[in-house]
């Protein structure tokens, strides 16, 4: 098997480069490199490693449960491993089997009692269903990696409770933006040593960074970006030099979710939730600052606890993002 490159691996299994990378940086695969390239490719054993990577997140296993598995050789680690989660599963089944014989009871209740709407008065039930703690939907037993895609798929799905509403105020931002293979990264770095350089945190230790990719016609869930840019806040009135350049973000309104152990197909699921609300619109196609350089990107990727990152050294095993999508309140008005 010919050796394929990062961005081949990426498409083909629809994972971002960045999953990748960290994937690598956690140990959890080791990426080959050609002679004549200075690029990621990766070979036929990196390849089953990724494979056993992608079956095992589907099936719900942690990340450092995972890297337990690969790395040893023997079957009593993977057997523990899996035991602790069927425990889990074991407890959800449990959980919401109790929760199908509730509701059931109250349909045949209110069944009974006609058009007036009132739960029973059961001291006993109440106990019942406060002692629930229900975390996610049962995992059935699934046959094919077809059907375990499509329950990954339900499992993943957004409900209410996953996102936030949130309000970006306008600021002023510092910009970053390279091109090519791990642009993401290249981006990163140069933002992460101007805040270093110019002491921007002991100025402004509420700098927040923001990130997306610029391509045009923006790339899809999977595919690698061909141009990213990264923002941090800065003063109105600091200077900011070549190749950084200087923008003015006017503000907007976003709903936002917590990126989930690097699975980017979390933005897929934040665009349906937002497609699918009755009381936000998909805001997207709307710019909200002016870009010169680059095509003006519309979804961000916020870091968490800027202050903290760059201060353990901007290390990609401290980077927590958040998933902002811009929306706008639906008018109901004439």
């Amino acid at each position: 098997m010919e050796l394929q490159t990062i961005s081949q691996v990426s498409k083909h299994f629809s994972v971002s480069t960045r999953t990748l990378r960290y994937y690598e940086q956690i140990g959890l695969i080791t990426p080959a490199k050609k002679e004549d390239s200075a690029y990621r490719s990766y070979d036929a054993e990196a390849i089953t490693r990724l494979r056993q990577i992608i079956v095992l997140r589907k099936l719900r296993i942690p990340l450092k449960q995972i890297a337990e598995v690969l790395q040893s050789a023997e079957a009593r680690v993977a057997i523990e491993a899996f035991e602790r989660n069927l425990a889990e599963i074991e407890d959800e089944i449990t959980a919401l089997s109790t929760i199908r014989s509730v509701i059931k009871a109250f349909v045949e209740y209110l069944n009974l009692r006609g058009t007036k709407f009132a739960l029973p008065d059961d001291a006993s039930l109440l106990e019942v269903v406060d002692s629930l703690t229900v975390s996610k939907i049962n995992f059935k037993e699934e046959k094919s990696m077809e059907d375990l895609n499509k329950a990954n798929e339900n499992l993943n799905k957004l409900a209410d409770k996953d996102v936030r509403i949130v309000y970006l105020p306008p600021m002023t931002v510092a910009a970053a933006y390279a091109t090519g293979e791990g642009c993401e990264g290249k981006a990163l770095d140069m933002i992460t040593q101007f805040v270093t350089e110019s002491g921007l945190l002991t100025i402004k230790p509420d700098a927040r960074s923001f990130g997306f990719d610029c391509s045009k016609g923006a790339a899809g869930i999977g595919e690698p970006s061909h141009v990213y840019e990264v923002w941090v806040s800065i003063p109105v009135d600091m200077e900011v030099h070549a190749p950084l350049v200087k923008r003015t973000f006017d503000g907007g309104l976003y709903a936002a979710h917590v990126l989930r152990t690097w699975d980017f197909e979390d933005w897929r699921f934040l665009r349906e939730w937002v497609n699918a609300s009755n009381k936000y619109d998909n805001d997207w196609d709307s710019p909200r600052w002016i870009s010169p350089e680059t095509v003006a990107g519309q979804g961000f990727e916020e870091t968490l606890n800027f202050y903290n990152y760059i201060q353990k050294g901007g290390k990609m095993e401290n980077l927590q993002l958040d998933l902002l999508f811009p929306i706008k309140e639906i008018s109901f008005g004439g």
